[in-house]
């Protein structure tokens, strides 16, 4: 079956672009809106399974997009939400976050830089996964306590976490430090171990892993 998706554009031609990007590769897209009234419709009506959404959307061009998401994912929970913007918004990309439950991203519009990377992230996030752009990433996590939960990892491990935050497999992972997979398996497995999480599936951990990280910005300013 095909993955259904709800996209929210305001600008025309970039949302007749995705609709037709992501039908090409085989996306059903059940919705796709320009305001966030109609969003917020679209994802409890449809629930889709994935929203891609824009930060700024009509009538106030502010962050009717993110709120509009925040809501539903309150009505639906876990519904996995990619957004796709030209800007970060530091507060409630945070509380996109919070809720713990994953299938969350935040890109970038202006460093998508081709198809299969876009597509990719859609489906990681529909998936339960994490799809993060760095930037964005470095933003939330500019001021971030050395204290807590993070605290206790290596500056290795650290750089190990900040890219599965932004989706990376193992194997990426070693070719971007220039370390063994097996180097890479050891840092992951010694994550795992200093955040608490019980041995479970990977894929799994992995994500916990990640909203760990993410939310340790939660409380900064």
């Amino acid at each position: 079956m095909s993955p259904r998706v709800v996209i929210a554009e305001d600008l025309y031609l970039l949302r007749d672009g995705l609709v037709h990007l992501l039908q090409a590769h085989g996306f059903e897209v059940v919705a796709a809106v320009e305001s966030g009234p109609e969003l917020l419709s679209a994802l409890t009506g449809e629930r889709p399974d994935v929203a891609v959404v824009d930060v700024r959307l009509p009538p106030t061009f502010t962050d009717e997009g993110l709120q509009a998401a925040l809501a539903a994912r309150r009505a639906v929970p876990g519904l996995p939400v990619l957004v796709l913007s030209q800007h970060v918004e530091q507060l409630y990309a945070r509380e996109l976050l919070a809720d713990g439950s994953g299938a969350v991203g935040y890109l970038l519009k202006d460093r998508v830089f081709n198809a299969e990377q876009f597509v990719d992230a859609v489906r990681r996030v529909a998936a339960g996964g994490t799809a993060m752009d760095p930037e964005v990433i470095a933003k939330l996590l500019v001021s971030t306590a050395r204290h807590g939960p993070l605290g206790a990892l290596t500056p290795r491990e650290r750089e190990v976490l900040e890219l599965m935050a932004e989706g990376r497999s193992n194997a990426a992972i070693s070719q971007r430090l220039f370390l063994s997979e097996s180097a890479v398996g050891k840092h992951t497995a010694s994550i795992f171990g200093k955040l608490g999480l019980a041995p479970s599936d990977d894929d799994n951990r992995r994500v916990l892993a990640v909203l760990t990280y993410l939310n340790a910005a939660r409380s900064q300013p």
